[in-house]
């Protein structure tokens, strides 16, 4: 054998290992709170917080690897619950729906967990499923919101779709809730895309909210679409591949229902151009040859500050909870300073930084084959549980 060929191997090996980062260890997250009392019902309720999040040692201290695997995959051996659909039609004439699962164990506290998926995914989407059946298992009814246009069998009625700041469907879901289960206590979670919304949800006008609304926790989420579409241009660390992935997601949905969103009316009174659409490449075209057209911008730069979750903090009153990763290839660190501050000068509020886990990723356990439940849906499940003791607490103290 040539010492070419040998000095090859040991070059891709080498890349290999870098790539997936196998030389790293597992840590425990990194928690910002300045609320003591918040922080300890965080760990008594989450002890899985002052433990090392362990991934699977031959990939999972890649972000990469977690992320990709995360949106080919989803999550191994994943459980199919079964719920009800439920149909609401909005003013705008939009059909929106929600899938509704019932608890399967008894749990003397009636909460529901009001779930806001990521960008174009649904009740449908596998990460999501299996996190509302360990969630069903612990005792809590579930509601996932299926963003306007996401899902297949259901036409979209208006014409507009999903987009990442209008929170007025996931309020429209919320409040459907709060009529139907008026003893339950809600407890919102979005996930990237719904973890913005859910955010700024929570920041908009507390006259609105049902006082059911107990609390949020929000995942992997950018925070500033403004900053976060210049970080996602760049080439670096792959982010421009993973921006044309949901660039192309959004932009399917927007031609499946082209009948109604592009028809010739639409196209005349927003001023769109179908072939600008179909060329788009990225989502800040995409946006400015449809999105802020439909939604009545001047420009994209004013749909994104619009639609950021940063810019709504002030106004939350209710407690948070919010997890990044910091090896999240679409998030870059920079984004994740102004949180960081935030959780340490707001009461009830904290931010939980993993060091490995990617975007909405996770896995744990094992060196190949990760377990089946990911570290995220049970920490989020106690997650849950903690914002409810924490409610209960601030009962007692008032």
């Amino acid at each position: 054998m040539s010492t070419a060929f040998l000095t090859l191997i040991a070059v891709i090996v080498c890349i290999l290992f870098r790539i997936l980062n196998v030389h790293s260890q597992p840590l425990k997250p990194s928690v910002w709170c300045l609320d003591a009392q918040f922080l300890d019902c965080l760990y008594k309720i989450a002890p899985v917080l002052r433990e090392p999040y362990i991934p699977p040692r031959l990939w999972g201290f890649s972000g990469h690897v977690q992320t990709v695997l995360h949106s080919i995959v989803g999550r191994v051996r994943c459980p199919w619950p079964l719920g009800e659909r439920v149909y609401m039609s909005l003013h705008d004439g939009s059909t929106l729906t929600y899938d509704l699962y019932q608890p399967l164990n008894e749990q003397e506290d009636d909460i529901t967990v009001a779930i806001c998926p990521g960008i174009a995914n649904s009740s449908e989407s596998v990460y999501i499923r299996t996190f509302v059946h360990l969630a069903q298992c612990n005792g809590y009814r579930c509601a996932v919101l299926n963003h306007i246009g996401a899902l297949r069998s259901v036409q979209v009625t208006s014409t507009r779709i999903f987009t990442y700041g209008h929170t007025e469907d996931f309020a429209a879901m919320v409040e459907n809730l709060n009529q139907k289960y008026r003893q339950s206590r809600i407890v919102a979670v979005g996930f990237s895309l719904g973890g913005n919304l859910v955010t700024k949800y929570m920041g908009e006008d507390q006259k609105t909210k049902p006082i059911s609304v107990i609390g949020g926790i929000s995942i992997c989420q950018g925070y500033n679409a403004v900053e976060g579409t210049k970080w996602l241009l760049n080439w670096q660390n792959f982010r421009r591949f993973y921006l044309y992935i949901m660039t192309e997601n959004v932009k399917s949905i927007i031609l499946r229902h082209r009948h109604v969103l592009l028809s010739d009316e639409v196209k005349t009174r927003h001023n769109l151009n179908e072939r600008d659409i179909i060329a788009a490449a990225t989502l800040p075209e995409l946006d400015e040859a449809y999105t802020r057209r439909v939604y009545n911008f001047p420009s994209t730069q004013e749909l994104y500050k619009w639609s950021s979750s940063l810019f709504y903090f002030d106004s939350i009153k209710k407690p948070m909870i919010f997890i990044n990763a910091k090896d999240d290839p679409l998030i870059p660190e920079n984004l994740l300073h102004p949180i960081k501050e935030y959780a340490t000068t707001r009461q009830y509020t904290a931010y939980v930084e993993v060091a490995h886990g990617g975007h909405l990723g996770f896995y744990e356990g094992g060196f190949l084959y990760p377990n089946p439940v990911t570290w995220l849906d049970r920490t989020l499940v106690a997650m849950v549980g903690s914002l409810v003791m924490m409610q209960e607490v601030g009962k007692v103290a008032s």
